[in-house]
């Protein structure tokens, strides 16, 4: 895309018909037209149409662009500032100190004292920390009636010790201001880089419903999406969000963990221990990598059975009430609100499996296994080719690759980009269909894997069966209830319910006495 000259706004360059692509005979009224403005969030971008100059620093902004103040020189009142005069600002920076910080602002922005920044602007932003909320007290008089915008963000110290938000704290010390809360979910680097898909939201809560959308207009003139959070009070709350930490994740992590400590000690007694023990054989060196082979394939199996195990529970439930209309218990709520992110360890767990495979051939010990067992074959003239074992092998590798492209395409179509160019049908085939022919297919995966290791008496060590055999016990009672649910005696029942229909004929609606339960009801 061109850039445009610099220069002053109600000036026009010079454009000989050469620049237009026609000859010097044809209509010099007509052969030169505007570009269409582009709609949208493309015509915002983070560089002002009047580019900059040689320094990277940007033009200078005219004079009738709405005149926004920013209290701080912090990196993000920097971002800030470079943001507004990109979406068509004027922006006036307040510093202690202007001549020291004017170099690190755009040249169009105004970086003087805090006193002049605060006079004409009706809109200012305080991007200074709490602790100097104070050292803003001189300004009160020129801050009056004004609608200050608090971006700051506390530590998750100072938000477990203080009671009160830091913007209601702003809003004691400048009674007569109107104070809103925004920005805060914004980092500086989004503010530069612009809107992305996954971080567009900013929430804004105020007392004055006028103030919130006079911010919520510049929110959109920026690029970005508001979000009305309600009065002051909520501003504790949403200071709270950047201080979380994947929140989601918690449990699904810990829940991957868990499952990994138990299936390794599991491997770890009956590949290592058990030789070491009965044997005397040192087979120490497979903790690293072939004990961690073995125990990755089980945890992806078990977390994606666990995928699809709460929304047969959350069927037999509904079944069993014969209404829709009931909340499901507390945890089956948390489980089911859990399934992306348990089905994204599943597949993570699955590729690193993959990878940690391709890497087997790779290891000394494989090396020296395959030279021992090239030297047998021909001290005692045998012949290794076993028909069977041959076809096992290939069919195991085959399921285990196809398994492991359908989790590819149920990872890749949970992202928010390309979910959100799917509409409901297409998603739910590709996360419902797709994933339960992924849980088949490792199933199989398995099952190939095992083929009739599990009769062989060899194979139980310590008395302790084969780790495949405990990873198919989940698994096939998820997909025999699923075979059961496409039975026409429960498929159609379970239809009528969920369309409203109930056993007793009367539909009851039992609202929770607590808002907070509704916020986790979950509808399956």
């Amino acid at each position: 895309m061109a850039a445009e000259i610099p220069g002053d706004q109600g000036s026009c360059p010079t454009i000989t018909p050469q620049d237009c692509g026609k000859s010097p005979d044809e209509d010099s009224t007509s052969h030169c037209r505007p570009a269409t403005k582009m709609s949208g969030e493309m015509d915002k971008p983070l560089i002002s149409r009047r580019l900059v100059d040689s320094d990277g620093s940007l033009a200078e902004t005219p004079s009738k662009a709405p005149k926004v103040g920013i209290l701080g020189s912090g990196d993000f009142a920097r971002s800030l500032a470079t943001r507004l005069i990109g979406s068509g600002f004027s922006v006036v920076v307040g510093s202690r100190n202007p001549k020291r910080t004017a170099g690190l602002f755009p040249s169009s922005a105004q970086v003087t004292l805090r006193e002049e920044a605060v006079s004409s602007p009706e809109v200012i932003f305080v991007a200074v920390f709490r602790e100097h909320y104070s050292s803003l007290c001189d300004l009160s008089d020129q801050l009056a009636g004004k609608i200050l915008v608090d971006v700051s963000n506390p530590t998750e110290q100072e938000h477990l010790q203080h009671r009160e938000s830091n913007a209601e704290y702003l809003a004691s010390l400048f009674p007569t201001c109107t104070v809103v809360k925004a920005f805060n979910v914004i980092s500086a680097w989004t503010l530069q880089a612009g809107p992305r898909d996954g971080n567009r939201q900013v929430p804004i809560c105020s007392d004055q419903p006028e103030a919130k959308r006079t911010v919520s207009e510049m929110v959109h003139a920026m690029g970005f999406m508001p979000v009305d959070m309600g009065s002051l009070a909520s501003a504790r709350e949403v200071e709270a969000m950047p201080l979380r930490l994947l929140p989601g994740w918690k449990v699904p992590t810990l829940l991957a963990l868990g499952l990994f400590v138990c299936f390794y000690a599991y491997n770890f007694i009956r590949d290592v221990l058990h030789p070491y023990v009965q044997h005397g054989k040192n087979k120490f060196y497979k903790l690293p990598v072939s004990v961690v082979n073995t125990t990755l394939p089980c945890v992806a199996y078990v977390l994606l059975s666990l995928v699809y195990l709460p929304g047969v529970l959350a069927a037999t439930l509904q079944l069993r009430r014969g209404t829709k209309y009931r909340r499901f218990p507390d945890w089956l709520d948390h489980w089911l609100q859990h399934r992306k992110q348990i089905g994204l360890l599943s597949f993570y767990c699955a590729a690193l499996h993959a990878v940690y495979s391709f890497c087997l051939p790779l290891l000394r010990s494989s090396r020296y296994e395959l030279v021992n067992l090239a030297v047998d074959q021909v001290a005692n003239k045998s012949h290794l080719w076993v028909e069977e074992e041959v076809w096992r092998m290939e069919i195991y590798v085959s399921l285990g690759v196809l398994a492991l492209g359908t989790l590819s395409l149920l990872a890749v179509t949970s992202l928010p980009s390309i979910a959100n160019s799917l509409n409901w049908r297409e998603f739910s085939f590709v996360q419902s269909t797709l994933g339960f022919v992924a849980l088949v297919l490792t199933t199989l995966h398995t099952l190939t894997y095992g083929w009739t290791r599990a009769f062989e008496e060899n194979r139980y060590k310590f008395y302790l069966p084969p780790t495949f055999t405990l990873t198919l016990l989940v698994p096939c009672v998820v997909i025999l209830a699923k075979a059961l649910f496409l039975l026409p005696c429960f498929s159609r029942r379970l239809a009528k319910i969920r369309r409203g229909w109930e056993k007793d004929g009367a539909i009851k609606f039992v609202l929770p006495t607590d808002h907070i339960l509704v916020e986790k009801t979950s509808h399956v």
